[in-house]
């Protein structure tokens, strides 16, 4: 258990925590031992830029149990703007470390979204690579209304203590925000992509690339109908150099 709360950060009204990868599986541990259910949020410029557009959405954010640093994006951001963030803690790594934890502590998973086929999959990898592990449930389905019934009870038979959902953001953070009562799992957190990761159907960028903060560039090369989504990375940048301009001529420094 982290005996202090973690640092908020505040990027345009949109709240980030300034936890690292130990500090997060330590949160977890606790929440699992706690067994209230509760949301967490992987939160990158693009989860930013949609929460300035939605309400709702930057609602489930700030209010989410933790709101994780993903993207370096956020942490050049934060070291420009007087927060600085301390590490980068993704999704689509953070479903390994989590799964790794879980085979040791005996935490049961439920992998729900991605395509057909590939939550199942990427359970089976998972299982393979983390001696122990039980995964006790995988679906894909979707987050639309007519589906929520079914899926809420297929989650609360299976009775996990760590339920990964991917339907890609916000859809898959508003449907665990819709049905976190309901589905009474103590850690349910919205992954994206990591299942196709995971399984390889999805490359991830060189190491280079992720640590230079080139990952974004490197999906648009893959995956060109992203273009649209990209825009809201620069957006964020522009918008975070307006700021830090502004800070400079008014105190002649960033912001504390």
């Amino acid at each position: 258990m982290i005996e202090t709360s973690p640092k908020t950060c505040n990027f345009f009204g949109v709240r980030v925590d300034d936890v690292t990868w130990d500090e997060m599986l330590l949160c977890i541990e606790d929440f699992i031992a706690q067994g209230e259910p509760r949301q967490i949020v992987t939160v990158n410029p693009e989860f930013v830029m949609e929460a300035r557009r939605d309400p709702q959405f930057r609602a489930i954010i700030n209010n989410a149990a933790l709101a994780l640093p993903d993207g370096v994006g956020l942490l050049w951001a934060g070291r420009m703007l007087g927060q600085p963030l301390r590490e980068r803690v993704t999704g689509s790594d953070g479903v390994p470390r989590i799964a790794q934890r879980a085979a040791a502590k005996g935490w049961r998973l439920f992998l729900l979204g991605a395509a057909a086929g590939v939550a199942q999959e990427a359970a089976r990898k998972l299982e393979g690579r983390y001696t122990g592990l039980e995964v006790v449930g995988t679906f894909a389905g979707s987050p639309a209304a007519e589906e929520e019934e079914h899926i809420v009870g297929l989650v609360r038979r299976a009775q996990p203590q760590v339920l990964f959902v991917a339907y890609g953001h916000p859809r898959q953070d508003k449907w665990i925000a819709r049905n976190l009562e309901r589905l009474g799992v103590p850690v349910c957190m919205g992954v994206g992509g990591a299942f196709d990761f995971i399984t390889g159907r999805v490359p991830r960028a060189p190491l280079w690339m992720q640590r230079a903060g080139l990952e974004h560039f490197y999906r648009l090369l893959r995956q060109p109908w992203r273009w649209r989504r990209q825009i809201d990375v620069y957006h964020f940048g522009l918008l975070t150099l307006l700021a830090w301009v502004r800070a400079r001529a008014t105190t002649g420094f960033p912001p504390a």
